[in-house]
């Protein structure tokens, strides 16, 4: 039997498990979108046998879909990956799997580079555990009700919501019980729910995941969510920052290591802030390129809006244990749970792209040694942080950082850093062209 024929029983086998007569393919594009294709459970093992040639048009417009390039938009080499077969969870008769360019193109894909990042972990002996917690808004609002009101004065669900509510829950329990049940059905485990600061604000912590199922399940978790919200007559949004009288919305990223036989290597409880040289390695990769490497996490205009004094992130990279206003916290309650919390990423960030630069970062501080600055439990948010460690300014600034890496083409090659910074470019550059109703309310009439 050869490889391919393999490959097709391995799938036919988990589509009959699920009970699946169809399947949702799903070609993640850059902005972390499920790209669907529908098809027979029959057509999806033919193609997980012979490939799956998509177009590579998803690489080349914007979030928007104007495309920023000319061509004739050809169809590439793609794989069906039989490991990501789920439960699709609004059918009981369907499953879904995700899909992926492959060969030279392949090199520009998010999770392709996620997977090139894991496997460097497993080359210096150590597997990866991750969990992402998202921050998101949930409206009283249709997609045409949004467009009807041209997204003003829009209605929040839960207006009188607040921080850790039990009122909230008490009210709309069965909303948040189905939310966990959605995800569940598809294997992606909620460590908790619940209310955040805002109207309708709320925060689903992700139950840590071993490897690039952690980056699937939070891909699958936003896709889905709103897909959950909708089907409900609501829109949940996970925008980085909505308006400057609500919190930005966060999507912080944790992460640790283990060695070969299964023990975490981040902790060291006979070292004063319990770290391992291992761990203040990684921290010192991590902080080292972060500024560089920005734009891999904070990969929208909206996300800039977050990253500014006086909204409660990060604006450069710094460390402490337990340190909330820091961009690194570490987490040591317990020595087996020590962990690296990662808290620039926003709600809108790409996963796949997020723990990349994460892993990048820090695996590279593991591999050359570089000692991290000393950690801190100061406010952040009031200190005046050192020149190099400054966050690029906006989306167009990050981009060119990015491009003129040569640690970032190291770790993650020239073809994807040249495309994604491409796009990040073309990003700001449509934002730039646009007029806000802040710049008319203060300018108008009076320059």
């Amino acid at each position: 039997m050869s490889k391919s024929q393999e490959t097709n029983k391995t799938f036919e086998t988990k589509l009959q498990e699920i009970g699946a007569r169809s399947v949702h393919i799903g070609m993640v594009d850059p902005e972390g979108e499920f790209r669907d294709k529908l098809v027979s459970a029959q057509k999806a093992a033919k193609l997980a046998e012979d490939g799956y040639p998509f177009c590579e048009v998803l690489y080349f417009w914007d979030i928007a879909e104007s495309t920023y390039r000319d061509g004739s938009f050809i169809d590439r080499p793609a794989k069906l990956h039989a490991d990501t077969i789920r439960k699709y969870p609004f059918a009981d008769d369907m499953a879904l799997c995700l899909a992926d360019f492959e060969g030279d193109f392949g090199r520009r894909s998010p999770r392709n580079i996620c997977l090139a990042q894991i496997e460097k972990a497993a080359e210096l002996g150590f597997s990866v555990h991750a969990a992402f917690e998202f921050e998101f808004f949930v409206f009283d609002e249709t997609a045409e009700s949004m467009r009807a009101k041209q997204y003003r004065d829009l209605t929040h669900f839960a207006q009188g919501n607040r921080t850790y509510s039990l009122q909230t829950a008490a009210l709309h329990g069965d909303l948040l019980a189905g939310l966990e049940t959605t995800m569940e059905t598809m294997g992606v485990k909620l460590d908790a729910i619940h209310t955040e600061l805002g109207p309708g604000c709320f925060e689903a912590p992700l139950y840590h995941a071993k490897g690039i199922k952690a980056a699937d399940d939070a891909m699958l978790f936003k896709n889905f969510a709103r897909a959950y919200f909708a089907r409900n007559g609501k829109t949940v949004s996970f925008m980085s920052k909505l308006s400057p009288k609500l919190s930005g919305q966060s999507g912080h990223l944790h992460l640790s290591l283990r060695d070969r036989e299964g023990n975490p290597v981040f902790s060291d409880p006979s070292s004063p802030d319990g770290l391992s040289r291992t761990a203040r390695h990684f921290l010192g990769g991590l902080l080292k390129f972060m500024p560089e490497f920005l734009a891999m996490c904070s990969s929208t205009v909206n996300a800039y809006k977050r990253l500014v004094p006086g909204a409660w992130a990060p604006t450069a990279a710094n460390w402490g244990v337990q340190n909330r206003t820091a961009a690194v916290r570490v987490v040591n309650d317990q020595p087996a749970s020590t962990r690296i919390e990662f808290r620039v990423p926003s709600a809108d960030t790409n996963p796949y792209l997020a723990l990349s630069m994460m892993l990048g970062a820090g695996l590279a501080g593991i591999r050359e040694a570089i000692e991290p600055p000393v950690g801190s439990g100061e406010d952040f948010y009031a200190s005046k942080p050192a020149p190099e460690a400054i966050f690029p300014r906006d989306l167009h600034e990050a981009a060119e950082r990015l491009r003129a890496s040569d640690k970032a083409r190291e770790l993650f090659g020239s073809d994807f850093v040249d495309g994604f910074a491409e796009s990040r470019t073309v990003e700001h550059a449509e934002y730039q062209r646009q007029v806000s109703e802040w710049e008319i309310r203060r300018y108008l009439g009076v320059v």
